[in-house]
């Protein structure tokens, strides 16, 4: 329902909290342009498909009383060819219509004292205009509210064109009928205008403010100020904190403002503050995400011996005479960390590999320890309203937690924990990180021309839609 593009993206739960955002959403004038084209074609067809109540009434043309009724009336074809959609600051949105026609089809009877004659005709009503103001509010629960807060019609003529063998009665009775029909027409705009507005209002209640995105987390998409708006954007300020699924805290850590390029070339504007991130990361360990829980298949893909590490670690040979197979197990020892710079996604991990041997008898012998802190940068692109993050391994620091057992080449052992990572765990986070994070839009937009852009503190996208 393209009409309900422009305003489904403000159907979010309200929180009404002062705080600053995870998220600004702004919609330009250019956006509000594309949806009144698309609202104005949805209005068409709904007209097109309304059933209208009949309509009867008592008049006299000359000395002759008479009743008419219309009934079956229904709306053949309407035009509007003059319409605009604009912002009232502060309010909502306003909308005006002039020029328009339409064409309707009915039958109609008519009775006097002396007859009786009843048919089917056409009816071509012209000059109509209609000037409604929309306000932009939220209802008792929280939820986005849409409200007509005015609404003024005109309708200027109708000509009455009835079937041939009642041509007769077009001479004495649609005089007559044409202010009545009028009257009908202008006040049949409004009410329907308003009752998809309610419509629209049922959709927003349906909206729920946190939503599951994977296995192991909730992302809250509430609005926590007011709509602002002016006449060149609607901008929303949205919560957009991730949450672990068992258990739903507010991080230790608040968002801090963020503004949003002065441009409006794109219909919509989405900035994404580090805090957005930082909160999905802490979820990611708390929900203990990263954690390698397939040790075995870690190293059986690698397939390492103890005789492939007596190149990084000599005394390996001396007390491992035989070969034999090594396990690894990597996890991440604290939360990520994430910052935004001019043009560059910073991701900063730490962790920590134990490698042990596998002894003939099955059991594991501990070989050493290393903590390892990482640093990565992120590749970002959209796709199928998406927000895909694709991580990219920049630097690595291996350090044994003993220095004590054995003598390490510090440079091939940070190349062979970054092979490790590059080959296994960066390639695995990806993996995890393909299904993206959802942006505030409807399923029903698509994206034309996303782009990405990163400054202090913040992304950007910036994009159209159709």
């Amino acid at each position: 329902m393209k009409v309900s593009v422009i305003f489904l993206i403000l159907s979010l739960s309200s929180l009404l909290l002062e705080a600053n955002p995870g998220i600004k959403v702004k919609i330009t004038k250019k956006a509000l342009d594309y949806g009144k084209q698309s609202s104005i074609e949805f209005l068409k067809q709904r007209l097109k498909e309304e059933t209208f109540k009949d309509q009867s009434g008592q008049d006299t043309y000359g000395f002759i009383g008479f009743n008419y009724t219309v009934s079956k009336i229904k709306i053949d074809n309407v035009e509007f060819p003059n319409t605009s959609l604009s912002l009232i600051s502060g309010t909502g949105i306003k909308l005006v219509v002039k020029d328009a026609s339409a064409t309707v089809s009915a039958d109609w009877s008519v009775k006097t004292w002396l007859f009786k004659h009843s048919g089917s005709g056409s009816f071509f009503i012209s000059g109509m205009s209609i000037t409604a103001v929309v306000k932009v509010s939220h209802s008792v629960s929280g939820c986005l509210k849409l409200s007509l807060e005015s609404c003024e019609t005109v309708v200027a003529d109708i000509d009455i064109q009835l079937n041939q063998a009642y041509r007769w009665v077009n001479t004495y009775f649609t005089t007559a009928l044409i202010e009545p029909l009028c009257i009908f027409v202008g006040s049949s705009l409004c009410p329907k205008l308003d009752s998809e507005i309610q419509l629209l209002n049922e959709e927003f209640s349906k909206c729920p403010a946190q939503t599951q995105i994977n296995p192991f987390e909730i992302i809250d998409y509430s609005l926590i100020n007011s709509s602002s708006i002016s006449e060149s954007s609607i901008d929303l300020d949205l919560k957009v904190t991730v949450y672990p699924v068992e258990k739903i805290t507010e991080p230790p850590f608040k968002p801090t403002a963020f503004d949003l390029p002065d441009e409006n070339n794109s219909m919509i504007y989405v900035g994404i503050s580090e805090y957005f991130f930082q909160s999905a990361l802490l979820a990611y360990y708390t929900s203990r995400s990263f954690d390698n829980s397939a040790e075995q298949e870690l190293s059986s893909y690698f397939n390492l011996t103890t005789d492939t590490l007596k190149n990084i670690i000599p005394t390996i040979a001396q007390l491992y005479v035989e070969p034999l197979p090594v396990i690894m197990s990597v996890g991440i020892t604290d939360v990520p960390v994430i910052s935004l710079h001019n043009d560059k996604l910073i991701l900063e991990f730490a962790g920590s590999m134990a490698v042990l041997a596998m002894l003939p008898n099955s059991t594991t012998q501990s070989m050493f320890t290393l903590n390892i802190i990482a640093g990565t940068h992120a590749n970002l692109t959209i796709f199928d309203q998406r927000l895909i993050i694709t991580l990219c391994l920049d630097s690595v620091l291996a350090m044994s937690q003993s220095q004590t057992f054995f003598s390490m080449q510090a440079s091939l052992l940070d190349n062979f924990v970054s092979y490790i990572l590059q080959t296994g765990i960066i390639l695995a986070a990806n993996a995890k990180l393909k299904d993206g994070i959802p942006l505030p839009l409807l399923d029903t937009v698509i994206l034309m021309k996303p782009n990405v852009r990163i400054y202090q503190g913040f992304l950007l996208i910036s994009t159209d839609m159709i």
